[in-house]
C-alpha cells in the first residue's frame, strides 16, 4: 500500500499545476490552431438530467426542456465555429449529463456533425429509462455505433440511497432493459461505480455476477471520484473506506478475466470465439473492435465543446465556460466560448502521452521519441523506474521498447486517473462556485 498512498500523493499535486490555468485577459484563453493534417475526436457535453445523482460533479443542472433546446441550437453553431476555423472530426463522443433527454435535438445535433464532416464512430452516453424503441430508432437512424448505460449499481439498496430507484427502476428491471437491447448497436457499454459509501464487497459481487449473466458487450467500472463538496454529502450515506478500493478491482479481475479482457485500467470488452465449439482449443478468444468508454485512449487530442467541457489539442488544455447562459450567449455572438487555457511544457506534453498511453494497456516508447524529438523517453527515467520497482510494468517486444501494464500496473492507473478525474471535478466544483 505504500507505492499506492505515494502514487495518490504525487499524482494529486501533479494534476493542480496541469489545472493550474493561468490568469489573464479572456481574449487570451483559446483552443489552439488545428493541426491540417489530422483529424480529431469531437467530445460534446449536454449538461441536463432529469435526477442530480448525489456522487456526480460533472457539470449538470437539472433539466428544463426550453433551455436544452436553445443549448442544443448553440451546441450546433459551435460546430460551425470549428468547421470554420479547419478543424476536421472523425469521431463524435456525446457525454453528460443525460444527452438523450431531449432525443429529437440530440438526433439533430448528430446528424448536422456528420453532414460537416466524415464521422465513423459515433458514442452516445444513456440512462436506463431511455432504453426506449423510440429513443433507440432515433439514435440508430442519426448514426450512433455505440451505446454507454449509466447504470451505476444493480444493488437496489445503493441505487435508492442515490436516488436512482425511483426514476431508474431496481436493479432487475434495469437488467430486463439491457437485455431487451443485446446486439441493437455495435457496442452497448455499462457504466459502474465502485467504492460507494457502505457498499460491501459481497454487494458488489452480485453486480458483477448480474453482468456476466447479461454478457453485455463492454464493461467501464469507475472508482468513486467526487469532488470535495460532493464527497462530504456523500459521506452522510456512510464512511468511504479507500482500503476497499482496491479489493473490489482485483473482484473485478477475478470474475470478468474468464470472458473480458481489458481494454484500459477500468474498461472491459468482451470476447468472442472464432464460431468453434466451446471447450475446443481452437475456439481461441478474441477482443471485440475497441470501441471503448474513454475517448483520450483512442484519440491523443480532442476538442471540447458544450458548456464545461475540456479539451486538449497541440500540447494545450482549454476548457469552456461552465455556466450555460453565458456559453449560449458566447456562442450565439460567434465566439468559441473558452475561458482557461493552458500550453504545457515540453515535459509536460511526454509525460500526459505517457499517462494517457499507458491507461489503454500498452506505450510503445518508440512512437514518444517519434512524436516528441530525441530524449523524450529520457525524461521519464524516475516514473519508468518507480513503476519497474513497483512490478507495475512489463516488457514487451521490439527489443524492450514496448511496455505493458501488468495487473498490478492496472490497478496504479486506476489510481493516476482517478486523480486525474477527481482534480477535473474539483477544478469544476470551484469553477462553478466562483460563477454564482
Amino acid at each position: 500500500m505504500i507505492a499506492e498512498a505515494l502514487l495518490t500523493r504525487v499524482m494529486r499535486r501533479q494534476v493542480r499545476r496541469i489545472l493550474s490555468f493561468p490568469r489573464g485577459a479572456p481574449e487570451a484563453a483559446a483552443p489552439p490552431a488545428p493541426d491540417p493534417e489530422r483529424s480529431y475526436l469531437l467530445y460534446a457535453h449536454v449538461p441536463f438530467c432529469e435526477e442530480l445523482c448525489p456522487y456526480c460533479s460533472f457539470n449538470r443542472v437539472r433539466l428544463e426542456p426550453d433551455l436544452a433546446r436553445r443549448y442544443y441550437e448553440s451546441l450546433q453553431r459551435e460546430l460551425e465555429l470549428y468547421r470554420d476555423r479547419g478543424w476536421r472530426f472523425s469521431a463524435l463522443y456525446v457525454g453528460g449529463g443525460t444527452p438523450t433527454v431531449l432525443p429529437d435535438s440530440l438526433a439533430a445535433f448528430l446528424e448536422r456533425t456528420r453532414e460537416l464532416w466524415p464521422i465513423r464512430t459515433v458514442s452516445v452516453e444513456t440512462n436506463p429509462n431511455h432504453l426506449t424503441a423510440e429513443i433507440l430508432g432515433r439514435l440508430q437512424g442519426a448514426g450512433v455505433n455505440r451505446l454507454s448505460v449509466g447504470v451505476q449499481s444493480f444493488d437496489d439498496g445503493i441505487l435508492q440511497a442515490i436516488g436512482r430507484y425511483e426514476r431508474y427502476g431496481s436493479g432487475r428491471e434495469m437488467a430486463g432493459r439491457l437485455e431487451s437491447i443485446r446486439g441493437r448497436f455495435d457496442t452497448v457499454n455499462v457504466d459502474l461505480i465502485f467504492n460507494y459509501p457502505g457498499q460491501s464487497e459481497e454487494m458488489f459481487l452480485r453486480d458483477l455476477a448480474v453482468l456476466r449473466g447479461l454478457a453485455v458487450d463492454q464493461v467501464t467500472l469507475y472508482p468513486l471520484m467526487a469532488a470535495r463538496g460532493v464527497r462530504r454529502r456523500l459521506e452522510e450515506m456512510g464512511k468511504i473506506d479507500p482500503r476497499l478500493e482496491q479489493r473490489l478491482y482485483e473482484r473485478i479481475w477475478d470474475n470478468l478475466g474468464p470472458e473480458y479482457s481489458p481494454s484500459s485500467a477500468w474498461c472491459f470488452s468482451r470476447r468472442k470465439s472464432d464460431g468453434a465449439p466451446a471447450g475446443t482449443e481452437s475456439a481461441a478468444p478474441a477482443p471485440q473492435p475497441r470501441m471503448i468508454d474513454e475517448y483520450i485512449v483512442d484519440h491523443e487530442e480532442y476538442a471540447g465543446l458544450g458548456s464545461g467541457s475540456f479539451g486538449y489539442a497541440g500540447g494545450s488544455i482549454y476548457a469552456n465556460t461552465f455556466v450555460i447562459p453565458e456559453y449560449m450567449e458566447r456562442v450565439d455572438r460567434g465566439e468559441i466560448p473558452v475561458v482557461a487555457a493552458r500550453r504545457f511544457s515540453r515535459g509536460e506534453r511526454i509525460r500526459y502521452d505517457f499517462l494517457m498511453r499507458l491507461f489503454g494497456g500498452t506505450v510503445d516508447l518508440r512512437d514518444l521519441e517519434s512524436k516528441h524529438g530525441p530524449g523524450a523517453v529520457p525524461r521519464l527515467w524516475k516514473e519508468l523506474a518507480f513503476l519497474r520497482l513497483a512490478g507495475a510494468l512489463r516488457t514487451g517486444g521490439h527489443g524492450g521498447r514496448v511496455l505493458a501494464l501488468t495487473r498490478r500496473g492496472y490497478y496504479f492507473w486506476v489510481i493516476l486517473m482517478r486523480e486525474f478525474f477527481t482534480g477535473v471535478n474539483n477544478f469544476r466544483e470551484q469553477a462553478l462556485a466562483g460563477a454564482r
